[in-house]
């Protein structure tokens, strides 16, 4: 009798195992992304193929890059992070937040000036004495949107290039920074400034804004989107297929079409 029990009770912890073992995942089925503002509507869009065909679902979460940089130094649980610039990316690579391994660049965009849909706007950037007529014509008593230039990536850039084309002296008294470039880009949406200052990619996204001239890629430092896997990731190996499937073709026409641009 007492070899039956002891026999009955192996069986019994065995099957526990064993049920155990079937009910453990053998991975997690989430990663979280910590982007820069204007990758939004494109890595939306890129989350929601990537869950169809892996089964792994991408939470997101939106911001500056200044922003999100620094969630991340105060401990926020992310596994990837992807900027609108390097400079924030080395920010936290300094800090030895990030994986400096798996860190590359993963899209480049375009500046463009965009003015409400509705207004009768057209903005020629050269040569410099018009240009900056047809800035001051068009702002008017209003302000040029734009992302913070001392922080944000976007205001950097879009500094940089103004400088070049000789505008920023005429409308560095004028702008309305802001966190984001989505701020920047809803400032124009809603009609609160005649002029914002933002990526092609943003333009595209925003059906109450109209293009009304572009930067020249050689007015500023070349735009790219570096990504990298957070240090604290728990699941680091998801995290570097995830950014590695970013790259492929797939992941890349769905940036295209969003209004980004190839890297060189």
């Amino acid at each position: 009798m007492c070899k039956t029990l002891f026999k009955s009770l192996v069986l019994i912890c065995a099957l526990g195992a064993s049920s155990l073992a079937k009910a453990a995942p053998t991975e997690p089925q989430s990663i979280s992304v910590f982007a820069a503002a204007s990758l939004q509507n494109a890595l939306s869009d890129m989350a929601k193929v990537y869950t169809a065909q892996t089964g792994v679902a991408v939470r997101l979460t939106f911001g500056g890059s200044p922003s999100i940089a620094r969630q991340i130094e105060q401990g926020a649980p992310a596994d990837i992070l992807i900027s609108a610039d390097s400079e924030w990316m080395d920010y936290v690579q300094t800090r030895n937040l990030i994986d400096p391994a798996s860190r590359s660049n993963l899209i480049s965009n375009r500046l463009v000036l965009v003015a409400p849909v509705a207004a009768p706007v057209t903005l020629a950037l050269a040569p410099p004495a018009s240009a900056q007529k047809a800035m001051a014509r068009t702002l008017g008593p209003g302000r040029l949107a734009m992302a913070d230039p001392d922080t944000v990536p976007a205001g950097r850039y879009g500094k940089a290039g103004l400088i070049t084309l000789g505008l920023w002296d005429g409308v560095k008294g004028k702008i309305a920074p802001s966190d984001s470039v989505r701020s920047a880009l809803a400032f124009v949406a809603r009609g609160e400034a005649p002029l914002g200052l933002v990526y092609a990619s943003d333009a595209v996204a925003e059906p109450k804004v109209k293009i009304v001239g572009v930067l020249p890629r050689t007015s500023h430092p070349l735009i790219v989107y570096p990504g990298a896997v957070v240090q604290a990731s728990k699941v680091p190996d998801q995290a570097k297929a995830f950014l590695a499937w970013l790259k492929s073709r797939r992941a890349q026409a769905i940036l295209l079409k969003s209004g980004f641009s190839p890297l060189p």
